[in-house]
């Protein structure tokens, strides 16, 4: 988190001070230019739909994209340029705290660097990389509009040619793919057809600028540029091969992992600066002669609202500690990486809808910035892959999760100045169900004595007690609609987990922890309901539902110092006109 004495990003204070100098540079340089085009203007393209070319400016001119998105293997000798997820959070955050359009260039650049970065392709890499450093961003020509992004089922075909110099020649139609209107590379997923299955997977670089490369459209209508594109016949070059066979299969998936942790910090972004303008509204509008946070109510959505959001960073910081300390022999991060994806994001909408249930009709006005946030904030559970999809994998790491646990050496915070690589060395894209967790028991156990904490303790144990005597049976194993609830359940206990080492490691306040927990209890009990009312649920499976079920512990004093530190956010951010 950035350093300014509070819990939530406030670009008027952050000094991010845990970063190398050049890094400090460029965040604040970025914030500065946000702040000093204005709100005026940054609602007004936003309502006018202009491509963020200005932005895309800036960024060349900064070289923020060449800095930040380069491994430092093809960094031309400059000591900044790295892949460091840490900052890179840190950067999504500023790009989400000022506009979904500003995030989105970056999160299909990152997109379509993925297959690059993977792959063995020398020459695709320099490229690339003197691409970003002359301002240029990337496209990710995986999904298309019969299939989406199902890798089993594309229908863009490539053709082998005898041509000179031509290894194929590709056709067909891409479609959702960010940044396609103006990406020098657009990494694109295709097969072959003259070979069956995965043998026939094929990655390449497309030019987006080439004849044979046809724009279509901009599917949706906004400073977004998510295009439609058609190749015809265009002529792919040995050079142009990123990956081939079930190499290409790997690489598509491993992408997307890489794609899905921006995702959540994005979406925090978003959060805390519509929260500022809501508590400065709230605090400061008279209703029947009092403030409007005088209500219960009210308070009662800020503090619910300020906890989902706190627990949001804190669950995405840690995420970060584990990917960077990734490796084949320490794979947890492809459990954190959709949580990080489904269930920060989600919690996103939620943090939104609480407070626009405060603040109403001032939410839709066209002069706030949560009007633009409330219209975007459910795309981010919804792109690389729904929430079910990745609930779904997350249900593959669940036996070994509760009941199989590993040793690891402890992982400390992660924001060294360090170089990334394993981010485009992740192997194959298989064997999630043999990954291995260190046991989740002990964080727990000693964070108990915080009373919601203690409450969510029992619920977590009372999972693998359902799992051990009433798991599902062999129908219900193939119900997904069943699953899905079991899949939440497990979610909020890895959540929690997480939440629970941040906070040891920042020290943060038990009233907010404690806070944090108090949703985390009723969540569970809400998910545990549910598994009660579903058809096929079993006699024994309703009666553990029932038990699972606890009411949080309730105590007014602790609400109230979270109320305050609530309201201490009243007038202390707002965007320069």
């Amino acid at each position: 988190m950035a350093t300014s004495g509070e819990l939530l990003f406030n670009p008027i204070k952050s000094d991010y001070s845990e970063f190398d100098a050049e890094t400090r540079r460029q965040l604040l340089a970025l914030i500065e230019w946000f702040e000093s085009r204005g709100k005026t203007q940054l609602l007004q393209d936003d309502l006018d739909a202009v491509w963020v070319s200005d932005f895309l400016e800036f960024i060349k001119q900064e070289k923020i994209f060449a800095t930040f998105l380069t491994p430092s293997a093809y960094a031309n000798g400059d000591p900044n340029k790295r892949w460091d997820a840490s900052r890179n959070a840190a950067l999504s955050e500023i790009f989400g705290f000022y506009g979904l359009a500003y995030w989105y260039a970056e999160q299909v650049t990152i997109l379509g660097l993925g297959p690059i970065w993977m792959s063995a392709n020398e020459d695709a890499k320099r490229k690339a990389a003197q691409q970003l450093e002359d301002g240029g961003v990337m496209a990710f020509g995986l999904s298309e509009r019969d299939h989406g992004a199902d890798v089993y089922s594309t229908d863009l075909i490539l053709t082998p040619s005898d041509e000179d110099g031509i290894a194929f020649r590709a056709s067909g139609t891409k479609y959702y793919i960010g940044n396609g209107n103006v990406a020098g590379m657009v990494s694109v997923f295709g097969r072959r057809n003259d070979i069956e299955g995965a043998d026939g997977y094929i990655w390449f670089a497309a030019d987006s600028q080439h004849d044979a490369y046809e724009l279509i459209d901009n599917v949706i209508h906004g400073q977004l540029y998510v295009s439609t594109f058609t190749l015809h016949d265009y002529p792919v070059r040995e050079e142009d091969i990123l990956h081939t066979g079930p190499e290409a299969f790997s690489s598509a998936l491993n992408t997307v992992n890489i794609g899905k942790f921006n995702l959540c910090s994005g979406s925090v972004g978003m959060c805390e600066h519509s929260f500022f303008e809501a508590i400065t509204h709230s605090q400061n509008r008279i209703l029947y002669g009092n403030p409007v946070t005088d209500f219960p109510h009210v308070r009662g959505n800020f503090v619910d609202a300020y906890s989902r959001l706190i627990a949001m960073k804190l669950f995405s910081a840690r995420a970060v500690d584990y990917f960077r300390s990734a490796s084949l022999e320490d794979r947890r991060y492809l459990l954190f990486n959709p949580v990080t994806k489904s269930k920060v994001t989600s919690e996103g909408e939620k943090v939104m809808t609480l407070l626009l249930d405060v603040i109403a009709a001032k939410g839709f006005e066209k002069t706030t910035y949560f009007c633009e946030a409330a219209r975007y904030i459910g795309t981010l559970p919804r792109l690389e892959g729904t929430v079910h999809v990745n609930v779904a994998q997350i249900l593959k790491f669940m036996p070994n999760y509760l009941f199989n646990p590993a040793e690891y050496p402890e992982i400390g915070t992660r924001n060294d100045p360090a170089d990334d690589v394993f981010f485009w060395a992740q192997g194959p894209a298989r064997g999630a169900a043999k990954v291995q967790f260190a046991d989740w028991l002990p964080v727990y156990e000693r964070n108990s004595e915080i009373p919601n904490v203690g409450l969510f303790f029992e619920q977590a144990k009372a999972l693998k007690e359902l799992l051990a005597t009433a798991a599902p049976d062999a129908a219900q194993q193939k119900d997904l609609d069943f699953l899905l609830n079991i899949g939440h359940l497990f979610s909020l206990i890895v959540y929690g987990q997480l939440i629970l080492e941040q906070a040891e490691i920042t020290g943060l306040d038990r009233d907010v922890v404690d806070s944090i927990f108090d949703f985390q209890v009723r969540d569970f009990s809400a998910y545990a309901i549910a598994v009660h009312g579903k058809a096929s649920s079993t006699d024994a499976q309703q009666e553990w539902a029932i038990g699972a079920v606890r009411k949080p512990a309730v105590d007014q004093e602790r609400f109230d110092r979270v109320w305050a530190q609530v309201k201490a956010y009243d007038g202390a951010y707002e965007m320069r006109p």
